[in-house]
């Protein structure tokens, strides 16, 4: 099932409409969002454990949260991302 905005904020925090549009737009899970986050916080170390790189929903949001952080120094949260999956 696609995200839905209180799950998006309940794992980045405060967010304006247009980002939560663009992420939903993605048809994306919540799951989806959560491997995103997470590659955006430890993309090395996901890596070295094998992880193979995201493609497909997660790698279009994390191009989403990438444009966001530069266009509008929006910051993902460091958390753990096995608190939103």
């Amino acid at each position: 099932m696609a995200i839905k905005r209180d799950e998006i904020e309940r794992m980045l925090g405060p967010i304006d409409n247009q980002l939560a549009a663009e992420i939903a737009a993605t048809d994306a899970t919540a799951t989806d969002l959560a491997k995103a986050l997470a590659w955006l916080q430890a993309d090395e170390a996901l890596v070295n454990d094998g992880d193979h790189l995201p493609i497909g929903k997660v790698a279009e949001l994390i191009g989403i949260l990438e444009t966001a952080d530069d266009e509008e120094g929006y910051t993902a949260p460091v958390t753990g991302a096995d608190d939103w999956a």
